[in-house]
């Protein structure tokens, strides 16, 4: 069994120093692996993306993340990543990383994605360069997660994991205002999981939104912002696929 602990929003400042260290110096106990899914810090300031790397610094677990939107917000997105990186944290943006974890290899594909919206209710590469170049960001991202799943299969990882901050399905946004739907996630996401296959689907960014989702595929998705879970990190438990037994869906330790 595979133990995949999650988390994304802890938005930490110059005051959140220590906050979650207790809890991640606990990882040792009950996770195989940390996920992050974005939105690490409150404004994207170096000075913050240093806050984080002390809290995730040596951990006793590998740390997988991806930035979010707040991580772009001081427009210094590859210095958060450069920082975050020098503490040993795997910061992916359209490529994989692969973790070994007694003798499985586990593959996460990781972005941060964007907007878009979802089925019947989504923009389109349509009208003014602007409008167009949205979806086409979109766009972009769900093909690097799709590429970087199928390259993970390729690598004889039986397990996997897309890593995003946006959301792949609506069923997780449940408790955000409708109207705000396009702005959290896009369907593109989640047609680039299920196109390449996946175990789980985790992503943050909908702070009012609903743990619990699943593609049209019938891959699991969790929503792992901190107010969601309401905790340092939830655990999830992953079939293993080098036994013969069928993979279960995601749940929680």
């Amino acid at each position: 069994m595979i133990r995949i602990a999650a988390v994304g929003d802890i938005h930490m400042g110059l005051d959140s120093q220590g906050v979650l260290r207790p809890a991640f110096e606990t990882l040792h106990n009950c996770a195989d692996l940390l996920l992050l899914a974005g939105d690490l810090t409150r404004h994207g300031t170096p000075e913050e993306a240093r806050i984080v790397a002390q809290e995730v610094s040596g951990l006793p677990v590998p740390v997988v993340a991806v930035l979010g939107n707040h991580d772009h917000h001081d427009e210094q997105p590859e210095k958060v990543t450069a920082i975050l990186r020098d503490a040993g944290v795997r910061v992916l943006e359209g490529e994989g990383t692969v973790v070994e974890v007694d003798g499985a290899r586990v593959g996460v594909a990781g972005t941060k994605g964007f907007g878009g919206g979802f089925v019947g209710r989504s923009g389109s590469e349509f009208g003014e360069p602007l409008m167009k170049e949205f979806i086409r960001y979109t766009r972009r991202c769900a093909d690097g997660l799709r590429t970087s799943l199928e390259e993970l299969a390729e690598q004889g990882c039986g397990t996997r994991v897309a890593l995003t901050h946006f959301a792949p399905v609506p069923d997780t946004l449940a408790g955000e205002p409708l109207e705000i739907f396009p702005f959290l996630g896009s369907y593109l996401l989640a047609e680039a999981v299920d196109e390449a296959g996946a175990d789980l689907a985790v992503h943050g960014h909908a702070h009012a939104g609903t743990e619990h989702g699943m593609t049209n595929g019938g891959v699991p998705v969790r929503n792992v912002a901190q107010p969601v879970i309401r905790k340092a990190f939830n655990v999830y438990h992953l079939q293993d696929h080098r036994s013969a037994e069928p993979a279960t869906a995601a749940r929680n330790g």
